[in-house]
């Protein structure tokens, strides 16, 4: 979460720049939420037609995903992850998992038009940078696996005018992230970094669950100033 403000603050910044440009004419805040891998949202910023029908958006997105440990990778103690989450009845430690999916976005837009009054779609595609977590444990035990990979994507989005400057939007797209580095915290002292080329890299990338192709359908409002 460390890069996340400046990462955040340097899109942000590039899209006002550009936008300056333009007086702010047409400026786009959007708030949009729905489904990528798991419950999820975005915030964005919208500068169309900078030249032409092109334009720039930056945006960050949060999601909540549905599943952050592989419960059936192997723990290498001669059981599954998903031994580790029965009860203590069963056998088990009782542990659970939570993970969490911030995106920081920055895409290129190029407007398709008006498809029928007061209904417009723009497409879009660009660099993307994820900060993904999980957890799994218990409040005496807990392991934390990190990555931050970097990805592209593209889409549409598809508005519709309510009133005023006031629109209905929804997005439609897919998002893919290659291969980066994963982090294991233990919470007591002990980290360890794998890289893509390590020998424990696809046993630890087996047990972290996070994006590598995305699919997202989000619905929400922007408005324009």
């Amino acid at each position: 979460m460390k890069k996340l403000l400046p990462l955040t603050l340097l899109t942000l910044a590039a899209t006002t720049a550009t936008a300056g440009a333009q007086s702010l004419n047409g400026l786009e805040l959007g708030l949009t939420g729905g489904y990528a891998g798991g419950l999820s949202g975005e915030l964005f910023v919208h500068a169309p037609n900078v030249v032409g029908p092109v334009g720039i958006k930056a945006g960050v997105a949060y999601t909540r995903p549905s599943d952050a440990i592989n419960d059936s990778a192997p723990t290498g103690l001669g059981g599954t992850f998903g031994d580790y989450k029965k009860p203590t009845s069963q056998g088990g430690l009782g542990y659970s998992e939570s993970g969490s999916q911030t995106v920081v976005s920055l895409d290129g837009t190029y407007s398709l038009g008006e498809l029928s009054p007061g209904l417009d779609a723009t497409a879009y595609a660009g660099g993307r940078y994820g900060m993904f977590r999980a957890n799994f444990g218990d409040s005496s035990q807990s392991t934390t696996y990190t990555t931050n990979p970097f990805g592209l994507g593209a889409g549409v989005m598809v508005s519709y005018a309510l009133t005023g400057g006031l629109s209905l939007v929804t997005d439609l797209g897919v998002d893919t992230y290659f291969r980066s580095s994963i982090t294991t915290n233990d919470n007591k002292g002990t980290v360890i970094t794998s890289s893509t080329g390590s020998g424990d890299y696809n046993a630890v990338s087996n047990q972290f669950v996070r994006p590598g192709t995305v699919f997202k359908a989000r619905i929400g409002v922007k408005t324009s100033y």
